[in-house]
């Protein structure tokens, strides 16, 4: 008789040990999200607005080993001053130089210089980089791409 009296109170712990789990894993999903989330930003008209002319370079087909660069021209289509804070790029083949030190006025242009070294590895390549900068806009992804060939010889590269 005791062992049976055991064994239910055995099992009323477990399922109320699971009930409990299932309560505090629900209530952590719920906060995660909400710390993930970005704060509302205030829609400010004067806001600065970063404004590519293009936002994808192709470099056509470039030697084996070789270094290709370009150029990004944007426009602050804004009222207010533009401020570059950073430009990054996902791997080490690309680098890319933002005009970070200093800011942008309004209806000016500035450009974002763009490395590209080639790996020992040919064929198609398709990189990106973000732009983060205080415009409305404030995430901006550039893209690059071309095919690296295999002998200098068969380059016919656009830079």
């Amino acid at each position: 008789m005791l062992h049976v009296a055991c064994e239910k109170l055995t099992l009323i712990i477990i399922v109320t040990m699971k009930k409990v789990f299932l309560l505090i894993a629900v209530c952590c999903c719920f906060t995660a999200k909400g710390f993930g989330q970005e704060p509302a930003k205030e829609d400010n008209p004067n806001a600065p607005e970063i404004t590519f002319i293009e936002i994808t370079h192709d470099f056509g087909t470039i030697p084996l080993k070789g270094l290709a660069e370009c150029e990004f021209t944007f426009t602050n289509t804004g009222k207010e001053p533009l401020i570059i804070q950073q430009c990054s790029a996902g791997c080490g083949c690309t680098v890319p130089t933002c005009p970070t030190n200093k800011p942008v006025k309004p209806n000016e242009k500035g450009t974002i210089k763009v490395k590209y070294t080639t790996t020992q590895v040919p064929g198609p390549f398709n990189k990106t980089f973000t732009v983060i900068s205080n415009a409305k806009n404030s995430r901006v992804t550039l893209t690059i791409k071309g095919e690296v060939l295999k002998d200098a010889e068969e380059t016919t590269a656009e830079k």
